[in-house]
């Protein structure tokens, strides 16, 4: 994102914070998506393909998840941690211009 916007709507290191997150929970809606599709499916072929996807999904999510741990954006297994991750980045985006 340019320097410009990022000082317009006040994200500027949040960007790839958000950017990160948002994959995230697009990566867990399509693992969610594809294991229900799984189980109302009958044929045998739409199951190996839906496997497959689902196999794939949840790789992404794994790779999402530790470069988010990497960059210090999510900590699952530090609690407090992340709560006060969370109310920090509620609070920015309750400062964002509207």
């Amino acid at each position: 994102m340019n320097t410009l916007i990022k000082n317009l709507t006040g994200m500027g290191t949040m960007t790839d914070q958000v950017i990160a997150m948002d994959f995230l929970i697009a990566a867990k809606t399509g693992i969610q998506n594809y294991a229900i599709a799984l189980t109302e499916t009958a044929s045998p072929d739409i199951k190996t393909v839906l496997r497959k996807q689902l196999d794939e999904a949840i790789s992404t999510h794994e790779e999402i998840t530790n470069y988010m741990m990497r960059r210090g954006y999510y900590r699952p297994y530090h609690i407090p941690e992340q709560i006060e991750l969370d109310r920090t980045n509620i609070q920015t985006a309750l400062n964002l211009p509207t």
